[in-house]
């Protein structure tokens, strides 16, 4: 497949602008992923946030809401043994913040906090043959690859480096998302946790397009018109934009959140591994300044949910938003509260 930017029509996901909503998990549900669609782009649901039953209902809402393309995306992260003696550790940093709250440590649940795309996820996925599977950290074993494009469905994974990229493509991909620094939420990297080695948006993306044949998607600070003119101009076949849809009506971004994103007193983002154990650039907020965003004693991803979870609850429950995962990238200053479609109106005047 080519990997210009032009001609756009049709564009090789199906849809009539080469946009694409990014999934992000926490902050939105089907709703979203439905109004994009409905609007000309590819809207995206996470789905490894929610229990099957929860999946089963989101993906029935999704097909009842639009005859549109849409995307649906998954986690391929090897699930690490717990590890007691780390655990420990990193409770006991959090001490004094659970101190402050009258939290009882002993008695915090441990909790998986993402699962990964599994041939039991499969099953439930199958009798809805979602046109677009996403895949994030990676692809699933070959057989789960094989089994969803035999649904019919394009395969599209993130990559953070080139070799990433051409890793994806000798996998099967079908598009290879170029996840540049800039992006909010988690760094889709796989090959390596060498974070130095991951370049911003502008300079992975040339670099990637010269790399593989099949279309590269650019993400990663791009919010508005210019941003996406400037992507294609570097061979984006299509762009993934997240953080611009954080103020949609229809995402489900909380009211802490969306404070925080409003107030340009808090516009500085950092990549922390504090919320999940998994490096992810969010707003920077108490928690990681005390802390430091990057932290050796949290638990590997995504074992270090649990332990922040009643912090977050706390915290939240009297407006703050100290101990949230406040997912943004580095462009947002210019977020409005918007309706999506109006903003995937906006944004194509870009093509």
């Amino acid at each position: 497949m080519p990997t210009s930017s032009a001609p756009f029509a049709p564009f090789f996901l199906g849809t009539r602008l080469p946009l694409i909503q990014a999934p992000m998990a926490g902050v939105q549900d089907a709703r979203l992923a439905i109004a994009v669609s409905n609007a000309g782009g590819l809207g995206s649901l996470p789905a490894a946030m929610l229990t099957p039953e929860a999946l089963r209902q989101e993906l029935q809402t999704l097909r009842d809401g639009t005859d549109k393309p849409f995307n649906v995306n998954f986690f391929a992260h090897t699930p690490p043994s717990p590890d007691e003696a780390r655990e420990t550790r990193w409770r006991d940093r959090l001490g004094p913040y659970y101190a402050e709250f009258g939290i009882d440590a002993a008695q915090i649940p441990a909790g998986p906090g993402r699962q990964p795309f599994t041939p039991e996820i499969a099953d439930l996925v199958e009798p809805f043959k979602p046109p677009v599977v996403s895949f994030h950290f990676g692809l699933p074993a070959p057989e789960l690859v094989a089994r969803v494009k035999g649904w019919g469905s394009l395969v599209l994974g993130s990559a953070t480096t080139v070799d990433e990229a051409r890793w994806l493509e000798a996998h099967g991909v079908d598009g290879v998302i170029a996840q540049g620094w800039e992006a909010g939420g988690h760094r889709g990297h796989f090959l390596s946790d060498d974070l130095t080695c991951q370049p911003g948006t502008m300079a992975l993306l040339p670099q990637i397009v010269r790399a593989v044949q099949v279309p590269v998607i650019a993400a990663g600070g791009i919010a508005d018109v210019r941003g996406i003119r400037a992507a294609l101009a570097l061979g984006a076949s299509a762009v993934q934009l997240g953080t611009a849809f954080l103020l949609c009506e229809e995402a489900t971004t909380s009211a802490v959140h969306r404070a925080v994103l409003r107030d340009p007193a808090h516009h500085h983002t950092a990549v922390t591994n504090l919320f999940t154990g998994r490096p992810a650039r969010g707003i920077v907020n108490r928690v990681m300044r005390e802390v430091g965003p990057l932290n050796e004693a949290a638990p590997r991803f995504p074992l270090a949910t649990a332990s922040i979870a009643p912090l977050r609850a706390k915290a939240e429950a009297q407006g703050s938003g100290d101990f949230s995962p406040l997912w943004a990238g580095q462009n947002f200053a210019s977020l409005r509260e918007i309706g999506a479609a109006a903003l995937v109106t906006e944004l194509s005047a870009a093509f």
